[in-house]
């Protein structure tokens, strides 16, 4: 039988060449972008990648030096400013592979649009599972955390401030897989080297994240017979209150549907972060967030009523394990094994009626979905649960049956008249 475990552990040799070229032709004229490859000097040996997605994959990450792609009016990103792309090891843990620097990499995609306040995002298999601002980034991580702290288990933690002494505790009483921040205080390194398994990666240019938020790069996705399809990568028009359309539409008969109630300024904070969040959530997806947090996401759902469920349905299972690690230090799912079947069950139906009561958290949340809803139900999940202002693209045929079930409930809503798929 062969050593399963073993496979997790080994660096794999690739053989990728040191540099790429991808040159984009028409007629005599040539734009050329050109790649180096990236690796970092551990236990004295030179590096890259641990392995791509799995073990036995070879995998290789390049980062832009040179060449500036102009497509129409679009431009692409300047070469010489490497974030995800060539990070600083400065704790190595395990060596890493392509999914860290991916969860990496989606977690500076959402953060370049949430510089203004300290902010904690855990991502985990390229999907954030809690997003949160904070008066500190003690606070915003503790909140994220929170947020899911079952998923958060072995996550990517991605900082937007220096990374101080009280959050790197916090970090440390969790098993996590990588921290990213942009600089990190005295004493921390000496918490993290604690956990043996950490990577720890310092990117400087996070300084500068705010500049790249409307900036593109070119999107490559490989298909099954060797062909790509490139794509500019997407930026969210809205990122201000005031970029949102009102939620109104006219009908083939001429009658008008408008929406009867603007968000609050309260709602329209929460409406703003969770649409920023969103343009790093796989779709179709829908997200519950609450004064700066998310409270519930739900990702990779074929149709939409289903995922507005998922997400419901998350925030009522993390919430009640939540509520049960702060009564009795213990996981929801591990109540039985610890007090015994009968008290374990008893622990079990109060927490959960503790959750029931708050709705999962989603009462009073804002309702975020990345494409407009086809039918009234899928709104009508959120609506069931409380939730008191919605913003999704619009552009739906019956853009006035949802309006119309927003108004009879007291619900604000806005458009962004821009979807937000992301595959």
């Amino acid at each position: 039988m062969p050593d399963l475990k073993q496979a997790y552990k080994t660096i794999m040799d690739d053989h990728f060449t040191p540099a790429m070229e991808i040159s984009f032709i028409d007629g005599d004229s040539r734009q050329t972008l050109r790649y180096e490859k990236v690796g970092w000097v551990v236990d004295g040996v030179r590096k890259g990648l641990r392995y791509g997605e799995n073990p036995g994959q070879e995998a290789a990450v390049y980062k832009l030096v040179n060449g500036n792609l102009a497509l129409g009016d679009v431009h692409s990103i300047d070469p010489g400013n490497p974030l995800a792309s060539e990070p600083e090891l400065l704790q190595t843990g395990k060596h890493p592979g392509k999914t860290n620097l991916t969860d990496a990499d989606n977690a500076l995609n959402i953060l370049r649009y949430l510089q203004d306040k300290p902010c904690a995002i855990i991502v985990k298999h390229n999907n954030p599972c809690g997003v949160a601002l904070g008066s500190t980034l003690a606070e915003a991580y503790y909140r994220a955390n929170k947020a899911d702290r079952l998923a958060a288990f072995g996550g990517c933690i991605a900082l937007n401030r220096e990374c101080d002494l009280e959050t790197a505790k916090l970090i440390a009483e969790n098993y996590a897989e990588v921290v990213v921040a942009p600089e990190f205080a005295p004493g921390v390194m000496d918490v993290f080297a604690e956990k043996k398994n950490l990577r720890v990666m310092r990117i400087g240019n996070m300084a500068r994240l705010s500049e790249y938020a409307a900036k593109r790069v070119v999107d490559f996705k490989s298909l099954i017979d060797g062909g790509v399809v490139a794509q500019w990568s997407f930026s969210p028009l809205a990122r201000k209150g005031s970029d949102f359309l009102p939620a109104e539409v006219t009908r083939k008969d001429g009658s008008v549907h408008k929406i009867a109630r603007q968000p609050t300024a309260r709602e329209m904070d929460d409406l703003v972060f969770g649409w920023l969040v969103e343009a790093g959530v796989t779709s179709n997806s829908v997200l519950y967030v609450k004064d700066g947090c998310t409270v519930g996401i739900g990702t990779g759902e074929q149709d939409r009523v289903g995922v507005a469920e998922i997400a419901r349905d998350k925030a009522y299972r993390k919430l009640a394990d939540w509520f049960a690690w702060e009564k009795w230090q213990t996981p929801y799912n591990e109540l039985r094994g610890k007090f015994g079947e009968e008290d374990g069950k008893k622990k079990e139906a109060e927490v959960d009626e503790m959750s029931k009561a708050e709705h999962g958290g989603i009462a009073g949340s804002a309702m975020v979905s990345d494409a407009f809803f086809p039918f009234r139900d899928g709104a009508e999940v959120g609506i069931r649960e409380g939730v008191t202002a919605i913003v999704q693209p619009g552009g739906a045929l019956r853009d006035w049956d949802v309006i119309d079930c927003c108004n009879e409930h007291g619900v604000a809503m806005v458009f962004t008249g821009q979807r937000s798929f992301k595959h």
